[in-house]
């Protein structure tokens, strides 16, 4: 027999709900235990409760505004 066969799948914390989740391609969830919780987690995402660290992302004025300065070499 084939080690693969032998050992237990990856468990893993379902992010949402914190429940042990096997880590297996059956689960069309993973890493999430189920579908309610991968929904809630997108919905946290999408009213940005869930944001990524790190400094704010610059808006399209400031964009404009620094490459008109590269442009014109005031860098």
């Amino acid at each position: 027999m084939s080690q693969e066969n032998t050992s237990r799948p990856l468990e893993v914390a379902c992010p949402q709900c914190r429940k042990k989740v096997a880590w297996i391609e059956d689960n069309l969830h993973r890493p999430f235990c189920s579908k309610r919780c991968k929904l809630l987690d997108l919905g946290a995402w999408a009213d940005e409760s869930h944001r990524i660290a790190g400094e704010p992302a610059m808006d399209e004025t400031d964009i404009d505004e620094m490459i008109m300065r590269a442009e014109r070499g005031q860098e």
